[in-house]
């Protein structure tokens, strides 16, 4: 490919909750950039994950899972998701073939095609390692069915099957254009932001049912203390009272058990020893503070 034919575009990855959107992002560059868990909503805001060869450079827009919200965080990210549909050169709708589509996947197909954007998209469809092979044709119809004019490639995030046509097929629907960030660049996050992300996905992997939900993750403090050492200090803000022994623990050993599981990912991504300090502070019904979510960064618009 010569560098006139040098392709370059975006992707908007999207999908209800939990279908593997981040797995998939991280199999595509090759490294964790996007935090991960069996739980839903594991991410909650727009995250890029770039990958540049000589030849392309793609762009992955990792959205928040498409879902019906009943708090104001929870339509911050269902705009954030939405709002790519239209801003970028292809849809990657990321479907779980294992299960029938739920009320959140027809929805995200009724958007694609009032939009008229059913031949920009690409379905994704995943989890095809749950599935007995005498069933994938049938599953698959139960997603195809909905956006009948879309291309579409059954995959599994989690092993990796089937990921490198995937990206041969995005590869071949970007246009050609400029290298829009540097080579060595893989996200347009911080590692700050990434550090708040991984302890969150430590929250989600170490506590049960709806309380990592209701813990927001504020970083206080980030100091370089050298190359290769790194002090971060962050505070678990939580919306109940009743969820502060449950979170700490008996003498601390959940609190230290989240900080060390966060440490080690935080580690993995930066290559450099980090000290993580974690507080913990109540919140009340933080997720529909206005002020709160701001300060988090979170851009609610104002009612």
């Amino acid at each position: 490919m010569s560098k006139a034919e040098f392709r370059s575009g975006y992707v908007g990855v999207v999908g209800r909750p939990n279908v593997g959107k981040s797995t998939l992002v991280n199999q595509i560059l090759g490294q964790k950039i996007a935090a991960v868990s069996p739980r839903p909503q594991t991410t909650q805001r727009n995250q890029l994950g770039i990958l540049t060869t000589e030849q392309y450079q793609l762009i992955l827009v990792d959205t928040p899972g498409i879902h019906q919200p009943v708090t104001k965080i929870g339509d911050f990210m269902n705009e954030s998701a939405l709002g790519t549909f239209s801003d970028v050169d292809v849809i990657l709708w990321i479907v779980d073939i294992s299960v029938k589509p739920f009320a959140e996947d027809i929805n995200i197909a009724q958007k694609i095609k009032a939009l008229n954007l059913q031949e920009n998209t690409l379905i994704a469809l995943n989890k095809a390692d749950l599935v007995v092979q005498e069933d994938l044709e049938k599953a698959a119809e139960n997603y195809l069915e909905l956006l009948p004019e879309a291309e579409s490639l059954v995959i599994s995030a989690q092993i990796a099957a089937g990921v490198d046509r995937l990206l041969e097929r995005l590869i071949e629907r970007i246009p050609v254009g400029p290298q829009y960030f540097p080579e060595d660049q893989i996200t347009d996050l911080y590692e700050r932001q990434i550090a708040c992300d991984l302890i969150r996905e430590s929250l989600l992997m170490n506590l049960s049912e709806e309380i990592p939900h209701a813990i927001a993750v504020r970083l206080d403090e980030y100091k370089d203390r050298s190359e290769k050492n790194a002090y971060i200090h962050a505070t678990l803000l939580l919306d109940r009272e009743s969820h502060k022994p449950i979170v700490i623990g008996k003498k601390g050993a959940m609190i230290r058990k989240i900080g060390e599981y966060a440490r080690m990912e935080i580690e993995k991504l930066t290559d450099r020893n980090i000290y993580l300090e974690l507080n913990v502070k109540v919140e009340k019904n933080w997720r529909n503070n206005p002020k709160v979510l701001r300060a988090l960064g979170y851009f609610i618009r104002k009612d």
